[in-house]
């Protein structure tokens, strides 16, 4: 029959717990291809939100998505990168353009 000591009992119990190391990457992680950037979709503010400026916003914002925000509307409060937040007044006139 095999006897394990208490010692080695030990280790191998805290041997399991313990996780590797991270390792460093040596800098930052690069950006994602479709990051929000409203900058360049300032010309859409004013505009009517039909589906042809809509779509152009999140192509030349480099969204993968886009949120309508319109008055009165409950929105979650969740930030993606990847999206384009146009808010709009009721008449359907796009009041400002953002990331999140």
């Amino acid at each position: 029959m095999t006897r394990i000591t208490l010692t080695t009992a030990l280790a191998l119990s805290l041997s399991a717990c313990m996780t590797a190391p991270v390792p460093a990457t040596g800098g930052r992680l690069p950006s994602s291809a479709a990051t929000c950037d409203a900058g360049p979709v300032a010309w859409a503010v004013g505009k009517p939100a039909s589906a042809d400026i809509v779509e152009r916003v999140r192509i030349d914002s480099h969204s993968r998505t886009v949120r309508m925000l319109r008055p009165g509307q409950m929105i979650t409060m969740e930030f993606s990168a990847e999206r384009v937040d146009i808010r709009v007044d009721g008449a359907n006139v796009i009041l400002a353009v953002s990331c999140g």
